[in-house]
């Protein structure tokens, strides 16, 4: 039970998919605004593959993931005191593989199943109010700023009993600020944003190696992202992106592990290219530039999206 809490627990941290999911993100264009009751549709297919850095913490070895996401994405713009706003809903569901070598024993995990889905709403402050369709086509972009929140509920597969789950069994809360400036074909966004989790209440629990109650709590992590995207034409665009994140230490049962500190960066692009007046798709790559303590994945995603203007019906 030892080697377990000091070893092997906090390695969760680094392959919950969850967690993989939110260091990858990288989300170019996020803020910028739409006629009010657009609504848009996106299935995305995601793939991860890649190791797992312990940073020389644990005696783990050879820790690898391979995963494929797929997600159900449905937007809606509207009016919220005059000014633009949007809510985003996601359900993601995952099929991946684990392997590593934990104190010279190989494990191989699988895991299939609903990941923890997720909530975002946003509204913009500076430079765009809300609009509708003949207002929009003859506005012209140049500084917005907006404010959101994203909201990860405990609703993906998770079973106590196991190390190593899809959902995280707890809410995760992420207050953003974004910016979002035009020069012509030009935008460059940054954002800046941090993570706040409640605490896991019932964590690798009534099993062989605990039949009692394990908790996981941890530390907030703050996240920075940019992007420069040139378009061509209207929905025909490509973007260079990039992030780093820092925090996140863990505890189980309120004993901290300090060398569960994440420090990461990611770059990658995108590119949108429309199909037709409701269509479009979306390919994104994006690899680890600098990884202290965590997963090291290689992501490539392709999305299609239909969407189309009115209120639901």
């Amino acid at each position: 039970m030892r080697l377990l809490l000091q070893f092997v627990l906090p390695a969760v941290t680094v392959l919950s998919i969850a967690q993989v999911l939110r260091a990858q993100d990288l989300a170019p264009r996020a803020y910028l605004i739409v006629p009010v009751h657009s609504n848009a549709v996106t299935l995305t297919d995601g793939f991860f593959s890649g190791n797992v850095t312990f940073n020389g913490s644990l005696p783990i070895t050879g820790a690898t993931a391979r995963v494929n996401v797929s997600t159900f994405s449905y937007s809606h713009s509207l009016r919220l005191f005059g000014r633009s706003a949007a809510f985003l809903a996601s359900i993601p569901y995952g099929v991946g593989n684990f392997r590593g070598t934990v104190a010279e024993v190989p494990h191989h995990l699988y895991r299939s199943g609903l990941l923890d889905s997720e909530f975002r709403f946003s509204v913009n402050i500076k430079g765009g109010p809300a609009m509708d369709l003949r207002q929009f086509m003859q506005w012209q972009q140049k500084t917005l700023v907006g404010l959101s929140l994203r909201v990860v509920t405990p609703t993906g597969q998770y079973d106590p009993t196991k190390l190593v789950n899809y959902g995280n069994n707890r809410w995760a809360f992420k207050p953003e600020v974004g910016l979002s400036q035009r020069w012509n074909h030009w935008i460059v966004d940054t954002y800046g944003a941090v993570w706040f989790f409640t605490t896991n209440p019932e964590f690798f629990s009534h099993n062989q190696y605990n039949p009692g109650v394990l908790t996981k709590s941890e530390e907030p992590v703050a996240a920075f992202e940019a992007h420069l995207s040139y378009t061509v034409k209207p929905r025909f665009w490509a973007s260079l992106d990039g992030n780093f994140w820092f925090g996140g230490s863990t505890s189980i049962n309120g004993v901290e592990n300090v060398g569960t500190q994440q420090r990461n960066s990611r770059i990658g692009g995108t590119v949108s290219v429309p199909l037709s007046k409701h269509q479009s798709l979306k390919f994104s790559y994006n690899n680890g530039a600098y990884i202290l303590y965590g997963g090291n994945y290689q992501n490539v995603s392709v999305a299609w999206q239909y969407s189309w203007l009115g209120k639901p019906r």
